[in-house]
């Protein structure tokens, strides 16, 4: 696809290998850059599809949003948001759930273990079913943890901006939750980027508001919301511009990437206003 020029300044990150899109709500894919049909690991950008697959078995029946799961006193919702208690990657307790924003990948561990007890279906299976499959995505699989193992293209994470910008597996007030800040005014650290006071969330997505620093642009909405990893991947989406970009590399999360991020969100942005 002819690439859209901010989407060609990829090639100049210090990274053996990058690939991007831009989709717009209706699917229309705006431009591409490098190899879209590689498969990546995600690292956390796993989070919100897994937070999708929650909110279709919500939607479902399956599961309600403020019943128990996770540690005592915490709910579905808790664990979505990373207001648990529960520590990083410890399923140990380090505070009373909605007290602070500690994330958690223990707390995604815990949501998958919730929701495979609730549907009788493995995690990774109940993922592929109620969202991969749907969406076309078929070289997207999660291979292991529902917080940090998924692998996929960004053909088909501009899938899913696609479809968390439009739903159709999902009634749109669903996904409106989503982009919502859950808890608000609660404080915490943004892995990567120091102690956010607030540290807004939504279920399963990081909501930027008035976050700084943060990985997304200074042009970036404070509506924009989304998920960066540790593999050096990120995926927004930005309500007010219509629009989501994919970013995936294969080297990992950084200071190359605090400095590279903010002004190649920028470029993309003002290319398509």
């Amino acid at each position: 696809m002819s690439s859209l020029t901010s989407l060609a300044s990829i090639a100049t990150w210090p990274v053996p290998t990058a690939a991007a899109g831009v989709v717009r709500a209706d699917g229309t894919v705006l431009g591409t850059h490098g190899p879209v049909g590689r498969r990546f690991p995600l690292a956390s950008v796993t989070k919100p599809l897994a937070a999708y697959a929650v909110l279709v078995a919500y939607e479902e029946g399956a599961v309600e949003l403020d019943e128990p799961a996770g540690p005592p006193g915490s709910t579905v919702r808790h664990l979505l948001a990373h207001t648990s208690g529960l520590a990083f990657d410890e399923h140990r307790v380090t505070a009373p759930p909605g007290d602070r924003r500690l994330y958690s990948n223990a707390g995604f561990e815990q949501l998958g273990d919730h929701l495979a007890k609730a549907t009788d279906i493995p995690f990774a299976e109940y993922l592929r079913q109620a969202v991969l499959e749907p969406l076309g995505m078929a070289d997207t699989s999660l291979e292991g943890s529902p917080a940090k193992d998924a692998v996929s293209t960004v053909e088909d994470l501009l899938r899913f901006a696609a479809e968390v910008q439009a739903p159709r597996l999902l009634d749109p007030r669903t996904v409106a939750q989503a982009m919502t800040v859950q808890y608000p005014g609660t404080k915490g650290v943004l892995p990567g980027y120091g102690h956010q006071n607030p540290n807004d969330w939504g279920l399963g997505f990081e909501i930027r508001d008035g976050k700084s620093p943060h990985w997304t642009g200074a042009g970036s909405s404070p509506r924009t919301f989304g998920h960066f990893g540790q593999s050096g991947t990120f995926l927004w989406i930005d309500p007010d511009a219509g629009l989501a970009t994919v970013a995936l590399t294969d080297r990992p999360f950084g200071p190359w990437a605090a400095e590279a991020w903010p002004p190649f969100t920028d470029a993309v942005l003002a290319e398509l206003r």
